[in-house]
C-alpha cells in the first residue's frame, strides 16, 4: 500500500476525478489475518471492490495492481463486471499465471521497466501477445521493478489510458488523502 508505485497508481486516478482505495492484504503491515498465496488476498480484492462500487456507485472501475497485487487483482478484475479497465505494473511473469487475460475483453495496460528482473521483456511480450484485445504494453526505458526514478512516467502513461476511458457524465470526485 505504501510503494511509490501504487501511491503513483491512486494518484494517477484521483488526478483524472476517479476514485482510487489503497490497501494492505491480509497480514501485511496492520491488516489483520495471514498470508494466503493468493487465494484469501483475492477477497480482499473482492472486499474492495464491494467498498468502492458501494461508496462511489457512478463512478467507473478501474482496478490496478503491481507485482503481487497484479497477480491477484488482475484475476478478480478480469471475472467482476464492475471492473471497467485493468491496469497490471510490474508483473512478475514467472510467479503468476496471466493466461485469463487471454478471453478478458476489458481495456488492459501494462507498465514494465526494461530493467524488471521479475518481468524480463521477451517473456512479458510473449506472455501480452496471448492476452485478447484491447491491450497496449507500455515499455519505460531503464526502469527496474520499482519504476525508481521513472514515477512520473508510470503516472502519465496510467492517466493517458485512463483518461478515454472516463464517461463524459461522471462527477469527478474531490481526493481525499489519508496518511
Amino acid at each position: 500500500m505504501h510503494t511509490k508505485v501504487v501511491f503513483r497508481a491512486a494518484k494517477a486516478a484521483l488526478s483524472e476525478g476517479i476514485p482510487a482505495l489503497r490497501f494492505n492484504f491480509r497480514g501485511v503491515g496492520r491488516s489483520e489475518g495471514t498470508f494466503d498465496k493468493g487465494l484469501g488476498e483475492m477477497d480482499d480484492v473482492r472486499a474492495g471492490l464491494d467498498y468502492l462500487s458501494t461508496r462511489f456507485p457512478q463512478a467507473p472501475i478501474f482496478l490496478m495492481g503491481f507485482s503481487f497485487g497484479s497477480g491477484v487483482g488482475l484475476r478478480v478484475g478480469a471475472e467482476d463486471d464492475r471492473v471497467a479497465a485493468l491496469v497490471g505494473l510490474g508483473l512478475p511473469v514467472e510467479s503468476y499465471d496471466y493466461s485469463y487475460l487471454s478471453g478478458s475483453p476489458k481495456p488492459k495496460l501494462f507498465i514494465e521497466g526494461t530493467n524488471d528482473v521479475y518481468g524480463p521483456r521477451m517473456k512479458v511480450e510473449k506472455l501480452v501477445s496471448t492476452f485478447a484485445p484491447p491491450k497496449t504494453l507500455r515499455w519505460i526505458e531503464g526502469a527496474d521493478h520499482f519504476f525508481t526514478g521513472h514515477l512520473d512516467e508510470v503516472q502519465e502513461a496510467i492517466q493517458s489510458f485512463l483518461r478515454p476511458l472516463i464517461p463524459a457524465d461522471t462527477a469527478p470526485i474531490t481526493p481525499r488523502v489519508k496518511p
